[in-house]
């Protein structure tokens, strides 16, 4: 499995390296302990070492790497480290989808209902990364209405991990069968439900629940 293009449209050659890398250390293809140096990579990539530079230091802010001189050390990402992931996750839309219960959220809903209408097409074509791509798409679109600023270089920080989970994590979905995907999609209806409600204590038990069954599926899904 590789980025979503569109993902890679726009980014820097330091940054598109980050991304395959960052998504070769999470599904385990490069292994922890493993040693990378900045010319083996600049000749994978068929580029100099200043792009590599760029992305060993992002993923080294990341945790995913140590760094040491002329490459880094990959540290990967453990099963703690998911879950705390997944933590800050639960913090952030938590708070975000019950701030916009306060707001006219009659927009941010249409457009979270056309994206579940693509998640839709994805499953009937077998797109993994598209619906993946979507999926996390849904989810930013939500953080983004908040209009929080701090929120945002929050989200920020994590989402490149963020979206490199949730393409492995749907390998897994993909693999149960089209009845597995539906309950995935109808998640996110009963999320712009809650949304479109306008009652925080429905939205804060949504947020509660979606999180929850998603763990469940990320513990059997990465090595």
């Amino acid at each position: 499995m590789r980025y979503p293009s569109a993902w890679l449209a726009g980014l820097s050659l330091g940054e598109t390296i980050a991304c395959e890398l960052r998504l070769q250390i999470i599904n385990g293809t490069i292994k922890s302990g493993e040693v990378i140096s900045e010319n083996r990579i600049a000749a994978d990539f068929n580029t100099s070492r200043s792009p590599v530079r760029e992305a060993l230091k992002s993923l080294s802010n990341e945790g995913l790497i140590r760094l040491e001189r002329m490459g880094a050390v990959v540290l990967g990402l453990t099963r703690t480290d998911v879950e705390e992931l997944y933590d800050v996750r639960f913090l952030i839309e938590s708070f975000v989808q019950q701030r916009l219960a306060y707001a006219d959220n009659t927009a941010l809903t249409a457009s979270l209902l056309q994206l579940i209408d693509k998640m839709e097409l994805a499953v009937k074509h077998g797109d993994i990364v598209e619906f993946a791509h979507l999926d996390f798409a849904f989810h930013e679109t939500i953080i983004t209405a908040a209009a929080h600023t701090r929120i945002l270089h929050l989200w920020k920080s994590i989402r490149h991990i963020v979206l490199t989970v949730m393409l492995i994590t749907t390998g897994e979905v993909f693999s149960e069968g089209e009845a597995k995907l539906e309950t995935v999609i109808d998640k996110h209806r009963i999320i712009v439900s809650a949304l479109a409600s306008k009652n925080v204590d429905a939205i804060r038990e949504v947020v509660e629940t979606y999180f929850a069954d998603s763990r469940t599926t990320l513990y059997h899904s990465l090595p």
